[in-house]
């Protein structure tokens, strides 16, 4: 997101026409709402990340700023935001070099933007620790590629 793509949007919500908006404004909006449709394509979702400094990786913050959009994957009610993904699956997997079992500010963000979004059906899997304990490393990945495996299942 740019200053130019939220002037495009501007000029959009006011009535303008998508013709009228410069050739970059055009392909800026065009691209956006390609990154949102195909996240609405799809009905299973799975987001990997590492723990960066207690967050997200700011590509992942920007994916979900372009799926986070009023009318497409929630709506403003008179009591409130609800989210209209309902019957989506989403399963996070998080690599953190300590142990946190999920109170990290990442994970919880990433499930808090997956409820606002409406999908309850939610899994997280942690792989976490390999910096605390590096002789442990090829236990914890074997124990989070078992884990992977029993939630393929279901998912």
């Amino acid at each position: 997101m740019d200053r130019e793509l939220l002037d495009a949007w501007n000029s959009l919500n006011k009535g303008g026409r998508f013709h009228s908006l410069t050739n970059s404004q055009q392909h800026k909006v065009t691209l956006f709402d390609s990154f949102t449709e195909s996240f609405l394509d799809k009905d299973k979702i799975i987001v990997a990340n590492p723990l960066w400094n207690l967050s997200i990786p700011t590509y992942l913050k920007a994916w979900f700023d372009a799926i986070t959009v009023a009318g497409k994957t929630f709506k403003y009610t008179e009591t409130g935001s609800v989210g209209l993904l309902k019957g989506k699956k989403a399963l996070h997997i998080q690599a953190n070099g300590g142990i946190y079992n999920g109170s990290d500010p990442a994970s919880q963000y990433v499930k808090t933007m997956f409820d606002f979004l409406g999908i309850t059906d939610f899994e997280q899997l942690f792989v976490e620790g390999m910096d605390h304990h590096p002789e442990k490393a090829d236990e914890i990945v074997s124990t989070a590629i078992q884990k992977a495996t029993n939630l393929a299942k279901t998912f």
